[in-house]
């Protein structure tokens, strides 16, 4: 069978299940089992598949029609300017996380500072960072062993590891070092709010990573209170949110003397992240 009649048959099973983007998605595991980019598979759609790529395709199709994400099928994500590896045990990275580092490398551009990244996941956010900021070292905390292992393959993968470390810790107990930087994306759904979400997240992702709690906030409460004691006097605390928690959020921040610097909006207009300072005067 060849790669159009392939492609075809299984953007058709996935059409067929209710998947979305079926033929963006078939491409996408197409590429993957062969170990080719999807302009090869364009440029060449009359060659023939071997039969064990073809078994490996299908169990991968069948896969996504289960909802299963494809990141977690591929093992891998595109993120900033780099691709992670993933699995069940970290959040998939989301294009509205970007805008965060957009705006961090922004204020820094090229100084030399110490980062501390909680709730780091597959530490995509702390490393993207780093990639940018050439003389910066950083630490990544996370409650999660099974998270903390893919942030160290990223780690190497991307050979950072000279700059930072990964640590599997509970916030509450974490209290090592004093940061020019805090970043954070944590749980912030509403617990009730979890079944409502698409197949692929609730029945795919980490609860841990996206649980927040009664009103999305237990998490993000802990974070802002820790923060407020490892940050320098002139860092910046830069956290991510959920959708229509940002009165309460900053309201939080300022209670633990959080002055807001800049608030960053995400593709459907909502408050996405905050980034703020214990600073009056604040200087880059």
């Amino acid at each position: 069978m060849n790669l159009e009649r392939i492609i075809k048959q299984g953007s058709n099973e996935l059409s067929k299940n209710k998947i979305q983007s079926s033929l963006l998605d078939t491409e996408l595991i197409l590429s993957y089992v062969m170990g080719k980019n999807r302009e090869f598979l364009l440029t060449n759609n009359n060659i023939n598949i071997s039969d064990d790529l073809k078994k490996k395709f299908i169990k991968a199709i069948r896969r996504r029609i289960t909802n299963e994400p494809i990141a977690y099928i591929t093992g891998k994500k595109d993120f900033w300017s780099e691709t992670f590896n993933v699995n069940r045990a970290t959040l998939i990275p989301r294009p509205e996380t970007e805008l965060l580092i957009y705006k961090i490398i922004k204020f820094f551009n090229n100084k030399n500072i110490n980062i501390l990244d909680i709730g780091t996941g597959s530490g995509c956010i702390l490393l993207s960072i780093l990639k940018e900021l050439k003389f910066s070292i950083g630490t990544g905390i996370d409650i999660s062993n099974s998270a903390i292992k893919v942030a160290i393959s990223n780690a190497k993968k991307l050979k950072l590891s000279n700059r930072v470390k990964f640590k599997v810790f509970d916030i509450n107990k974490f209290d090592l070092g004093k940061y020019d930087l805090i970043v954070s994306n944590p749980p912030y759904i509403p617990t009730m709010e979890i079944k409502k979400l698409s197949k692929d997240i609730r029945n795919f992702e980490p609860h841990i990573a996206i649980n927040g709690g009664k009103d999305g906030l237990d998490l993000i409460k802990k974070v802002i209170y820790k923060s407020s004691i490892l940050l320098k006097k002139n860092g910046l605390f830069a956290l991510e949110m959920g959708t229509n928690q940002y009165f309460k959020v900053s309201t939080i921040m300022k209670k633990y003397g959080f002055r807001i610097i800049t608030k960053e909006f995400d593709y459907n207009n909502n408050v996405r992240c905050i980034i703020s300072t214990k600073t009056w005067f604040f200087k880059f």
